[in-house]
């Protein structure tokens, strides 16, 4: 399953599928690419009340320089990536999703064709997810399911600043 496109919730619908397999008993794994923080309400929500869900961020608690990613932002890329290999394989996990992955594809972190390879690889039984913006066409392409999520209006346009159980 894919979650992509220019507006805001990509992340959301694929925490409500995350929830709604905890509801059903089932076991999630979530890899968040290019986020490093804490702080995120969905991280406190998680270690909190879900302890059949994993969590783990692969990325920097700062922004991901899109024309000249650091060296460190691509090798904590690689890391998720080769974690999200094994978990796939391993099926141990009813759901996991790899947050963001389409954009740490765009910003040439990680190859397309090696995410694919992963998604590929997966156990027989796993359902997995991808979100974030700039899907690339090899991966929409395999996906069962695609969801493009599009921005007609969003509140920071007008000035409005990111609010802590909204954006984060």
């Amino acid at each position: 399953m894919v979650y992509t496109g220019n507006g805001k919730g990509k992340t959301t619908a694929a925490l409500g599928m995350v929830l709604r397999a905890a509801g059903h008993g089932k076991r999630a794994y979530i890899i968040q690419f290019m986020k490093g923080d804490e702080d995120y309400g969905e991280v406190r929500a998680i270690r909190r009340y879900l302890p059949d869900v994993t969590l783990v961020q692969s990325g920097l608690p700062s922004f991901v320089n899109r024309r000249s990613p650091s060296e460190e932002d691509i090798r904590l890329a690689k890391e998720g990536l080769a974690l999200a290999r094994k978990i796939l394989a391993d099926g141990e996990w009813d759901l996991v999703v790899l947050d963001e992955v389409n954009v740490a594809i765009d910003y040439g972190l990680l190859e397309s064709q090696e995410v694919l390879d992963a998604v590929l690889g997966r156990a027989l039984g796993v359902d997995v997810i991808l979100t974030g913006r700039y899907a690339p066409k090899e991966l929409t392409d395999a996906a069962d399911m695609v969801s493009e999520v599009r921005e007609i209006k969003h509140h920071y346009r007008s000035g409005v600043k990111a609010k802590a159980g909204v954006e984060y």
